[in-house]
């Protein structure tokens, strides 16, 4: 990984990559929602609102990479000082935290018709909502504490101490027999039809290039933003 420490060899590779996983998600999403949408039949027991689990399984999923990603890109920063990790990490807060949200909201409306309610304090849905403030925290705190050493090693460190969420987030549903139903897919099952599953790994790998296709713009903008402002200070030395 160190071979892409340089922004110039990084960025090299960055632009070709945004173009094929945009464009590349975007072609599966569309399949995997016509393909949810019109082809598969509606569940037996819950109708046509089973539906939204091609947008709230792809995000849940990368609500939750998207913090995994930031722990890793901060732990670089830290331990191996790579200089792309706290871009990296920035890079993926916000997209993380749209699908966060995106995930939270979805659930909202699967579970009024399933549950018959909104929301509940259940272990899953809380911690996903925990998940969210941290990311708002996250870019909260990136944005103030400014790009010298001392405020971006306060970040990574917020940004690792963070993970711990994910675990809960995961275990929630076996530690809290609440509302939340348990795990439908594993490495090797699925509870799930297979005349309803066919297009949730579409969905997950679609929504997936086009996160890392935001995250990749957003990267190649900050380190634009990055040489703007050093230019300015040579000028302003000069």
């Amino acid at each position: 990984m160190h071979r892409f420490a340089n922004p110039a060899r990084f960025l090299s590779i960055a632009r070709p990559l945004t173009a094929w996983f945009g464009w590349g998600g975007a072609v599966l999403i569309a399949v995997a929602l016509v393909g949810g949408l019109l082809i598969t039949p509606s569940d037996y027991l819950q109708g046509q609102t089973v539906r939204i689990m091609y947008v709230h399984v792809p995000s849940a999923w990368l609500g939750m990479a998207g913090w995994a990603g930031i722990a890793a890109a901060s732990f670089a920063q830290l331990v191996w000082r790579h200089p792309l990790s706290a871009v990296a990490a920035r890079a993926m807060a916000t997209p993380g935290a749209v699908y966060a949200a995106i995930c939270l909201a979805s659930g909202s409306i699967w579970g009024r018709p399933t549950w018959g309610t909104w929301w509940e304090w259940d272990g899953r849905l809380t911690s996903m909502l925990v998940l969210l403030f941290l990311y708002i925290g996250y870019i909260a705190l990136a944005n103030s504490a400014g790009k010298d050493a001392g405020g971006q090693r306060i970040t990574a460190i917020y940004g690792m101490v963070g993970a711990v969420n994910l675990p809960v987030i995961h275990y929630s549903v076996l530690w809290w027999r609440t509302l939340h139903q348990g795990q439908s897919i594993g490495l090797t099952s699925s509870s799930i039809d297979r005349s309803l599953l066919w297009p949730l790994p579409l969905a997950a790998l679609g929504f997936t290039l086009l996160f890392g296709a935001i995250v990749l713009m957003r990267m190649r903008a900050l380190l634009a933003d990055m040489k703007v402002e050093a230019r300015m200070k040579r000028l302003a030395t000069a």
